[in-house]
């Protein structure tokens, strides 16, 4: 069976446009339908619904689906293998990592990894973490570096990198940064901007506030911390940023109550690293020393 054809349908299967898979697996769109083609006539079986511009699974598609996703797995693997047998730096590397920490903890990582190995082609993808989560357990990604979650879907192991400090902050225009005392009872008074409420960074402010028996006054929720520091700085409510994006445009506001999240790396339980990855983990952990 060609692994060509199987990832050609996985594509398809995945994004429901053979367009769209042909972007993704940088080859034109006839050869897409090609290859599904092949494989279609090689299982004797149609696999998708192909109704106007609709492209859905058919039943026997449906059944397909996961096993050619281990199938490709297992390829990955062996793939993997193969290339740890020396010790060569070299390949693709596909990672997902999330905006912030793409922003502020990762470039200087990153400039040191393309220095030392010019020879790995690196396939980032920026994504929150549920889409993460979504693309570790299907395989195409060898890890995440994102915001760790209290707890992780089947399957998934995490590796905490960096402690990240939070602060409660305001714009420098905006009334709370007249204010020399004010107490987390206070604050709660106020109307915020905080990401939405099933991310890690919501959560951690959720418990301080439920603990005390206050509700949070969410005016607008943006998962994009770029945007609430934003909305911050305009004065649209308070916020909570991690330390590493504080300047002179916004006032830490001191509640006498620690806050923080941590930051790591997401894996698959099953997967082994290739020396590209392994070589790439090696400098983050190195840049907490």
């Amino acid at each position: 069976m060609d692994i060509s054809g199987l990832e050609a349908f996985i594509e398809v299967a995945h994004t429901g446009s053979f367009s769209r898979a042909s972007e993704r697996l940088f080859i034109t769109q006839p050869a897409v339908s090609k290859r599904v083609a092949g494989l279609e006539s090689e299982l004797n079986a149609q696999l998708f619904n192909r109704i106007g511009r609709q492209i859905t699974l058919t039943e026997a598609g449906k059944q397909l689906l996961p096993k050619a996703r281990e199938l490709l797995e297992q390829a990955d693997e062996l793939k993997r293998i193969a290339s740890n047998l020396s010790d060569e730096v070299q390949g693709n590397l596909s990672i997902a990592i999330a905006h912030h920490i793409g922003l502020h903890r990762m470039p200087p990582i990153l400039r040191e990894f393309h220095k030392t190995y010019p020879g790995v082609h690196l396939d980032i993808h920026f994504q929150d973490s549920d889409q993460a989560y979504v693309d570790l357990l299907n395989g195409d990604i060898e890890f995440a570096i994102i915001t760790l979650p209290s707890a992780l879907p089947e399957g998934l192991v995490k590796q905490v990198v960096w402690e990240d400090i939070l602060y409660p902050v305001a714009g420098k225009s905006s009334v709370l940064a007249s204010w020399d005392d004010i107490d987390i009872l206070g604050l709660s008074t106020f109307p915020c901007v905080l990401p939405t409420q099933d991310t890690e960074t919501h959560q951690v402010l959720k418990r301080v506030f439920d603990k005390l028996g206050l509700s949070l006054d969410v005016q607008m929720t943006t998962n994009n911390l770029e945007t609430l520091k934003m909305l911050a700085v305009a004065g649209i409510g308070w916020s909570m940023l991690p330390a590493t994006m504080l300047d002179e445009s916004l006032v830490k506001i001191d509640i006498n109550t620690p806050l923080a999240r941590d930051l790591g790396v997401v894996y698959h339980a099953k997967r082994s690293f290739s020396n590209a990855g392994q070589a790439l983990l090696n400098l983050i952990e190195g840049s907490t020393k």
